[in-house]
Formats: C-alpha cells, structure tokens, sequence
C-alpha cells in the first residue's frame, strides 16, 4: 500500500491563502480514524516543505494560487512537472529558501526518499494579503469540491471533477 500524505499549505489567518489548511481540515474529518493516510497542514515553503514529503510514495497537497487574470475558486489539478512550467525561475523564491520544484530536485539528488507521485490541487484565490480567518465566497465555495477530488484520490481515483481544470 502506497504511504499517502495529504499536505494543506497556507496561512490560515491571511483570507485565501488559507485553504489549503481548511481543505486539509475537511478532509481530516471525512476520513475513518484508520484511515491509512496521514494529514497534515504546513505554513511552510520550499526546504521545509520537502522535508515534510519524506518518506510518503505519494502526495496530495492543497494550496492557494494566484495568476493574472484568474477567476476566484477556479480549481486546477496539476502535477508537479505543471508546477515547474508555472515557475520556471529556482533561485528567486527567498534569499533563504528555495521554489518546491528545486527543493525536490535537490532532495533526490540527495537520496532521499521522496513520493514519486505528487498531485497538487491549486485553487483560485481573491485575497492572500488581508488578515482574516474566513475565506471569500468564491474560495469557500470551492472548498467541497476540492474535498471531493482529494477524496476521490484516496480511493484510487482520479479526482478530476467536472469544470476542474487539469494544466495551467
């Protein structure tokens, strides 16, 4: 059996950029105790980020994204290769940190084990700059779904759902 993490990034208290947390959550609660999958939620980035990946064959993580012109609560499938299209620079993410594609790079380069299937489920958001603990009403709204498609993936499935986007 495939060891899974379901990993929700963000910040829970900047609107948005919190629903990885409260996807995360959710999910938490959907799932039997026995569950064979851990969840988790990481405020974290880069290094820090990968280091949380160790050790699991696979990979759902839940974030916030913004791209110009996007549509609020727009929820998109991607995998890690999408990722490192969407952000081709590997340098410039922090003088002290690195992007998730780099950390990666770098942790197999290492030999650590690190999941060879990573799924990210990115969503829309409005706001990542206010403080606030809710998310707006287009975020929020996508909260099920994405709940769904996680689920979905647990089960084996695919969690593409219809109007789900699955490139960038």
């Amino acid at each position: 059996m495939k060891r899974t993490l379901i990993l929700g990034v963000g910040n829970p208290i900047l609107t948005d950029d919190g629903v990885g947390v409260r996807v995360a959550e959710a999910v938490r609660e959907a799932l039997p105790a026995d569950a064979p999958v851990d969840v988790r939620e990481a405020s974290v980035g880069g290094l820090t980020l990968m280091e949380t990946m160790v050790g699991y064959d696979r990979v759902i993580l839940i974030d916030a994204f913004l791209s110009r012109g996007g549509i609020p609560g727009t929820i998109r499938r991607l995998s890690l290769e999408d990722l490192r299209t969407i952000s081709p620079t590997r340098h410039s993410a922090s003088a002290h940190d690195t992007s998730l594609v780099t950390a990666l790079e770098m942790g197999r380069r290492m030999g650590l084990p690190l999941p060879d299937e990573i799924v990210i489920y990115a969503v829309e958001a409005e706001n990542v700059t206010d403080f606030g603990e809710g998310l707006t009403p287009a975020v929020a709204a996508a909260v099920p779904q994405v709940v769904a498609a996680v689920l979905s993936e647990i089960h084996g499935h695919e969690g593409v759902l219809p109007g789900m986007q699955t490139s960038f």
